[in-house]
This record gives structure tokens, sequence and C-alpha cells, in this order.
């Protein structure tokens, strides 16, 4: 073997690093250039200006329809590693500012919104959309249903009106069957049921949907033998033409362009249906007349990186056709809240108690001048704390659900779970009518 040293420098690299190589030399780079100075400065700064932030107490604002993601816990097993990416992403300062600067630089520089982790794609949308067991849920999710639907005219729509019907958590059948089994537990124990579904906007406002869009036949499927179902067997009162009514009395629909729920017009709508439903004929004097008009900011925008606000007009309702007893009521009810006070003529006297979402915030101020008693607990409630809910109905000798359409064509409304529905029928059962 030879032990003479390499000359042929045209093969193989130098013994020594780059940047101790003489300067002429064809292979010399130095150790940081002023580009990798400069990148390496932005890429700290990138990754610690948040971080340091987060550390300092500053805390993202919350701008989409939901909760932030909790810190996993440790208790969580391997989901706590795989819980701290959805948690990041929730809650490091400056997130809001990232997303709507990337939304204005997609629609200025590209002419199209941003995906925000969807496609909005221009091929055809309506290839057969996989079942849940075919694939991983999130990939099908996160591969085809946009959060907001970008309809004609500025109006939004919410993605999940879709998702949730085309990729249900229950099938329908679970649903309509907790449905019945919640209203005979009810009914055993000498109240009465009233279920009211409060309708998605893309079910009573569709003229606004683009004409094509990701689950556009399987949502409308799922939604017509739902409401079929809900109305037919699960007994709920059907409120859409109410809807139609009232938003022809307007002059334009119950929903707002930019927000998912229905109007201060839907909720007087929907109480003045439950009233009726409690008793019969009680509403003949009622009377409503314009009052404040409010800004309200809008739920759907934030979901792709924008901003918005619209006016809601709310009333004064005279239950007696003269005496206002409406008040307005700022206050959510995640915890119970008791609406009590009005008196007379034209006012509910049975004792109501009522689990509801948030269409209900825009119909607790009706509520409380329409009903002498109810109690108003969110359907959240009975996921976290169903003894809470459980007692608020047994407290009444009337028992209201109020549930977005959503909720239960997906299955995903606590109500109907089987912990929530076992705790209800259990203390219904102990305290009957």
């Amino acid at each position: 073997m030879s032990t003479q040293p390499r000359t042929d420098r045209g093969r193989g690299l130098p013994p020594l690093p780059e940047s101790m190589l003489p300067r002429e030399h064809a292979l010399y780079r130095p150790r940081h250039s002023g580009r990798q100075r400069a990148a390496g400065v932005t890429t700290v700064a990138f990754f610690v200006t948040p971080l340091l932030l987060f550390a300092l107490g500053v805390r993202p604002p919350a701008f989409e329809n939901r909760d932030p993601a909790r810190f996993p816990s440790i208790t969580d097993g391997w989901g706590f590693f795989t819980g701290l990416s959805a948690w990041a992403d929730d809650n490091l300062p400056l997130r809001d500012v990232a997303v709507r600067a990337y939304d204005g630089i997609s629609r200025g520089v590209f002419g199209e919104p941003p995906p925000f982790g969807q496609r909005h794609e221009s091929r055809p949308v309506q290839a057969p959309v996989p079942s849940p067991g075919d694939e991983d849920r999130e990939k099908v999710r996160a591969a085809g249903f946009p959060k907001v639907i970008e309809g004609s005219e500025g109006w939004l729509y919410l993605g999940y009106d879709v998702l949730g019907a085309c990729l249900p958590e229950r099938p329908v059948d679970d649903v309509i069957g907790a449905v019945g089994e919640l209203r005979r537990a009810v009914e055993d124990s000498g109240r009465q049921f009233v279920l009211v579904v409060a309708p998605d906007k893309s079910t009573v406002v569709p003229e606004h949907l683009p004409a094509e869009f990701v689950g556009e036949e399987c949502a409308k499927e799922a939604r017509d033998a739902f409401w079929r179902r809900v109305v037919d067997e699960g007994g709920a009162l059907d409120i859409r033409p109410a809807l139609r009514v009232a938003a022809e009395r307007r002059g334009a629909p119950v929903y707002s362009a930019l927000d998912t729920h229905w109007t201060h017009e839907g909720g007087l709508a929907m109480t003045r249906a439950l009233a009726e439903a409690v008793q019969p004929g009680v509403t003949a004097s009622w009377k409503a007349t314009p009052a404040t008009v409010l800004q309200r900011d809008a739920d759907l925008p934030p979901l792709i990186g924008r901003s918005g606000q619209f006016p809601i007009q709310t009333y004064d309702l005279a239950p007696d056709g003269r005496t206002v007893q409406s008040r307005v009521v700022d206050k959510a009810f995640r915890e119970p809240l008791h609406l009590t006070g009005a008196t007379g003529r034209g006012v509910v006297d049975a004792k109501v108690g009522m689990v509801a979402d948030s269409f209900t915030l825009f119909a607790t101020q009706y509520l409380s001048g329409g009903f002498a008693d109810a109690t108003v607990v969110h359907s959240d409630t009975a996921g976290t704390d169903p003894a809470d809910v459980a007692g608020v109905l047994a407290d009444s000798d009337v028992v209201v659900v109020e549930a977005a359409e959503r909720s239960l064509v997906s299955g995903i409304n606590p109500l109907l779970s089987r912990q929530a529905l076992d705790a209800i029928k259990s203390e219904l059962a102990k305290r009957p009518r």
C-alpha cells in the first residue's frame, strides 16, 4: 500500500474544513457569511419572540369560534406529546396577527382565499366523500372541508355545517334514539318535553352558497333525512316556517351574512314558538317593538383571518301588548341562568328548565319577558357537569331542549351522551311531578 500523500486535488474533499482553507482555494467557504448571520438572527427572532411574549404573560385573543386548546396533562400519556402541537398553535402570541397577514397576502398577491390547512380546489367537488372508516378522520377533514365556505355577495357559512353532516360522529339513528329516550324519561316523570332545533344558516339561507362546494350532495341528503326524522319521530318543533315568516316581515334573512347564528328576529320567533307549545294561545297578546341596534362582532371572519361586525336589531317585548317586561340579559349560561319576574297576561306561568346553546343567547331577552320562571343552562355543561343539568330539569315542570341543527346532525351534542342521559333519567325518576 502506498504511503505517499494524495496530490490529486481533483478528487475527494480536502482534509481541512472549508472555512479553514486559504481564501484563494476553490472550495473555500466562510464559516458564517453575512447572509447566514442575517438568516440565523431572523430565525431566532421568529421562534423566540412569541415564546418571550408568552413568558411575559401576553396571550393571543380568542378569535375562533371555539376555546383554545388546553395545555396537555402529563396524565394523558402519549397524548401529552401529541397535544403540545395543538396547544402551541392556539396559544402562542401574535397568532392572530399572523393569520390576518396570511389572509391579506393570499388575497392581495394570489387573488384567492388562504387554505388555512384545507384545500379550496377548482376540481370537481362531487366525487364520493370517504366515510370516516375509510381513512383517518382528521386527514379527511383537513383534505376536503374548509372551515368557512365563502358564498356570493360576501356571505360566509360555517364549514362544519357540511362536515358534520357528511362525516357525523354518530349515525342519525343513534341521535333520534337518544332524543326519544330523553323524551320518554321526561314524560314518564310527569313533565312536558319540548324540543326545538335551531336550523343551520345553510339550511335557511342557502341561496348565497357557492354553485359547488365540497360535500354539497351528502350534506343535503343528510339534512333532508334529519329534518324528516327529527320532526316525525323526534317530535321536534319545526320552526323553519316561522323563520320564513319573520324574514318576510323583516324584508331580509334572519341570519347575518357574517355570523353563523340567527338574529334577534330568530330568537324572538323561537321564543314565541316555545311559549305556544307550553301554553297554547298565550302569545296572542304579545307585541314586539324595535329597540336598540347593536354592533356585534361576527364569528365567521376570524376563522379565515379577517374581522367584521354586523348590526343587530333588538326588540322590546310586551307580553300583554302594553307593558314591556323583556330585559337585556348580557350573560352566558354555562352555569344555570335564572330568568324570573315577568307576570300578568301573556306570560307563560309554567316553571321551565331549558338546555340550550349559543342560539338561545339571541332569545334570553325575550324569555325573560314572556316566561314567569325559566332557567337556562348550556348543553356543553351536560358534558362537564351532567348532574348540574339534571338538577335544573328536575326542578322544572316543563323541559325544553334547544339544539343547533349541526350539533344533532353530527351527533356531537353533549346532552345526548350516555353519561348525561343516565344522570338526567336518574334525577327525574327520583323527583316525579
